[in-house]
């Protein structure tokens, strides 16, 4: 297992869940994966591109989503679809930005893609050079699931070309 890609995103989501929410997390089972992930309820899902390249999904029940959202906004808000999207999102973001912070301090080069919503159809196969580990998280707003799937990029670089009068 290639538990030095996944654990920076444990790490940072027990992290950023316990000081965002205001109480203690409880790390669940670590599982690794067979099967494409299948989503909860609102997911939202980032991708990484370079050195080191997978996605990372976060996913909550409807109703933990709008209890997260409560939590983060600091106030009582409505249950509005686009007030707990645009929360979900950033709740990714903080997540993925100390994860990031992490591995490139282990000197890995890679892009983040913006957070995007997750669709169950988007999945695309496993491959065998892929881990694919589930975690969930017990908060005080209810369960929080992220799905960690991860790889080296065995692509080797293309050599340098000489330009001409090198």
């Amino acid at each position: 297992m290639k538990m030095n890609l996944i654990q920076p995103f444990i790490s940072a989501a027990d992290c950023v869940l316990a000081t965002a929410l205001n109480g203690p997390t409880k790390i669940g089972d670590l599982t690794m994966e067979q099967t494409e992930y299948r989503r909860r309820g609102c997911a939202v899902r980032v991708l990484i591109h370079g050195e080191i390249e997978g996605r990372i999904i976060l996913d909550m029940a409807p109703d933990t989503a709008i209890l997260v959202a409560r939590a983060l906004g600091g106030e009582e808000i409505e249950a509005s679809g686009q007030i707990v999207s645009e929360t979900i999102f950033e709740l990714a973001n903080m997540i993925i930005g100390n994860a990031v912070t992490l591995l490139n301090d282990r000197g890995y080069k890679f892009k983040v893609l913006p957070p995007e919503r997750y669709e169950d159809s988007e999945a695309g196969s496993n491959r065998t050079d892929t881990e694919e580990t589930a975690i969930y998280f017990d908060t005080a707003c209810g369960s929080i699931f992220l799905d960690i799937c991860m790889r080296y990029n065995l692509r080797p670089r293309p050599e340098r070309i000489p330009a001409l009068g090198d």
